[in-house]
């Protein structure tokens, strides 16, 4: 070694032949995917019980030692599958919200209605977020980015009707398709979607008319 040289210098080693910073492997990023959409389904399917080591990766058909390698405990599994459910949620809101035909109360109670739909078993997984962000506070936040961003997804219906789409007017409307959401996961009742349109209409009926604020 010359006496210029420092140790864990590379002298004369062209770039190309450094060795590049190792990057995860493709078949890890893949297993802990498959742990969390496994968990995502089981929350919806039995609850925030059912979520288990030994269910998370029966599920997704990998070792058990998979969830303890890929999660440090079982709630570091439960708050990143909620924020899964969450970003998936409101993606697809994002997506399917239209813009109502003709701004009346009825179209916009219609799109917002339907948006809201969606299948059973994720509905039941959200609800499962909200009880038990209640007595976690770890989960609260997780909470939260579900609320606001249904309140934009509400926010952008109102404001492309020509509603007024303030806070106090979002948060009524978007309050009120919380509660009727809620209602319906609960009691699961053959007409709920009719019965959240008619709440909705005659909430939006409420708000001033479209066109007759500047």
């Amino acid at each position: 070694m010359r006496a210029s040289d420092k140790p864990g210098e590379d002298h004369g080693v062209p770039e190309s032949r450094q060795v590049a910073p190792r990057r995860p492997q493709l078949r890890a990023v893949r297993r802990r995917e498959a742990l969390l959409d496994a968990a995502v389904d089981l929350l919806g399917e039995g609850g925030f019980a059912a979520v288990t080591h030994r269910a998370v990766a029966g599920r997704a058909g990998l070792p058990l030692a998979a969830t303890s390698y890929y999660f440090a405990s079982r709630d570091q599994l439960l708050a990143e599958a909620f924020a899964l459910l969450v970003r998936r949620e409101l993606t697809r809101m994002r997506a399917a919200v239209r813009r109502p035909a003709g701004g009346s109360a009825a179209a916009v109670a219609e799109a917002l209605t339907d948006v809201y739909a969606a299948d059973r078993l994720r509905e039941l997984g959200l609800w499962e977020l909200y009880l038990q962000a209640g007595r976690d506070p770890a989960l609260q936040a997780i909470a939260r980015t579900w609320t606001d961003g249904c309140d934009e997804i509400v926010a952008s219906a109102l404001r492309g009707a020509g509603y007024p789409c303030g806070r106090s007017e979002v948060r009524f409307v978007a309050g009120l398709l919380s509660g009727l959401w809620v209602e319906d996961v609960v009691e699961a009742r053959p007409d709920s979607r009719e019965r959240a349109r008619d709440a909705v209409t005659r909430a939006l009926t409420t708000l001033e008319p479209p066109g007759s604020h500047p």
